[in-house]
């Protein structure tokens, strides 16, 4: 039996942000709680968790969101145990195919400089490095 991809459910909330924290995603300066609930006001179809078959247990989970030019993914992760499962896999293609239904063009991602092993997990789905900077200024500080 596989993994059930579902919609994100406010009750699914502390089982994700442990979810991002043991896969290194949460940083000192991004609440992820407050990104959680800043996501359920934008496209909250497209918060995507994944539970164990036969469970609730949460195993990932990913952001995705379009803005009518662009596609992005965000705060993707797997928990450790199951890299490699295909897990990342099945999320990034219903990422795929629900913007390409809101007719998205294009699909970008950031990943960290320097991690290697998830670069080379995007560039085997066929992301390419666009050879842009990404700059960013944060305007709502997370208390």
């Amino acid at each position: 039996m596989s993994h059930v991809i579902r919609r994100f459910d406010p009750s699914d909330t502390e089982a994700v942000v442990a979810l991002w924290e043991s896969c290194g995603l949460v940083r000192p300066w991004n609440d992820p709680r407050q990104d959680i609930a800043r996501k359920l006001t934008v496209q909250p179809e497209l918060f995507l968790v994944a539970t164990d078959p036969g469970s609730d247990v949460v195993v990932a989970a990913g952001m995705a969101g379009f803005d009518g030019h662009r596609g992005w993914v965000n705060y993707l992760a797997v928990r450790p145990d199951l890299q490699g499962s295909g897990l990342g896999r099945a999320f990034m293609a219903e990422f795929e195919r629900l913007l390409t239904d809101l007719g998205c063009p294009k699909l970008n991602l950031q990943v960290r400089a320097g991690n290697e092993r998830v670069i080379g997990f995007y560039e085997s789905l066929g992301y390419a490095d666009d050879h842009t900077v990404s700059m960013g200024k944060r305007l709502i500080a997370d208390d």
